[in-house]
């Protein structure tokens, strides 16, 4: 099948077949018969060099867990080119590297105004590159899949404005598809809420497909499904209300029974200190 659709392709195009790819905008293509690994090990190579830090020591966490940064940090300014620059060049090492996204979220916050605080937790996340630069991610060619979710959302993280981070991770058998570490949009009076909240961004990455009742809900959390199920609560921002609404519907897809049964959505809980 594959041979005649190159054969159709370079009838109707002019194009050169050279292979299987190896490399992409600074992703390595590692193809063969059990599946296919994706890294940025070269770039990442490069951009500890270009800010000095490839004589660094290695370190196994890309941030400290419960650090907290703000904008109105005192301490001394640092160039904001130079920072952003290195924020970049981490937001575009995200294209396989999950494991990072919360921390370059974070960094990312705080790139008009930087300080020797921010430029510290960045050079955190070069570090544990160092140690970690060959991780990738592996798409396996097995046709055993299932589809997980998993999400969680801290409350009111940020102390500038005291809104949460909702993180969501979507794996097709073992391997990472799609991922997202986020700021909220509304500010969340509780855990229960950034929770709630946190669940629907599963109904925006779903798209509505009908889902068998194999599919939990996106939060096990007993107050997020009161809210769910409480019509008559009203949460005092029309932000909340609507997001009700879409937990609603969301369930009920979950109970349709001629949907097919494919997808298992769960909640873990980080624990932080």
């Amino acid at each position: 099948m594959f041979g005649e659709f190159k054969e159709v392709m370079t009838k109707e195009f002019e194009m050169t077949d050279i292979g299987l790819m190896a490399y992409y905008l600074g992703i390595e293509v590692n193809q063969r018969e059990d599946g296919s690994f994706i890294s940025q090990a070269g770039y990442a190579r490069e951009i500890l060099k270009k800010f000095r830090m490839d004589n660094s020591k290695s370190i196994n966490t890309p941030v400290e867990c419960g650090v907290k940064l703000s904008k109105h940090d005192e301490e001394e300014k640092v160039d904001p080119t130079f920072f952003k620059s290195l924020v970049g060049s981490l937001r575009y090492l995200t294209c396989t590297r999950p494991d990072i996204l919360y921390a370059v979220g974070l960094v990312s916050r705080y790139m008009e105004d930087p300080t020797t605080t921010h430029l510290k937790i960045a050079k955190r996340i070069l570090r544990y590159i160092k140690g970690t630069i060959d991780f990738g991610l592996f798409y396996s060619t097995s046709n055993h899949f299932k589809l997980e979710g998993y999400s969680d959302s801290d409350w009111g993280g940020d102390i500038d404005d005291r809104k949460s981070t909702t993180g969501f991770v979507f794996f097709m058998g073992d391997t990472t598809f799609t991922w997202m570490s986020k700021k909220q949009p509304i500010v969340t009076l509780s855990t229960c809420e950034a929770e709630y909240v946190a669940a629907t961004s599963f109904g925006a990455i779903l798209g509505g497909e009908p889902y068998s009742r194999e599919v939990q809900p996106p939060n096990q959390d007993g107050g997020a499904l009161n809210l769910r199920d409480n019509e008559d609560h009203r949460l005092g921002t029309m932000g909340l209300d609507e997001r009700r609404h879409i937990f609603c519907n969301f369930a009920t897809d979950i109970a349709n029974p001629d949907a097919t049964p494919v997808t298992i959505i769960r909640r873990i809980h980080v624990a932080s200190r």
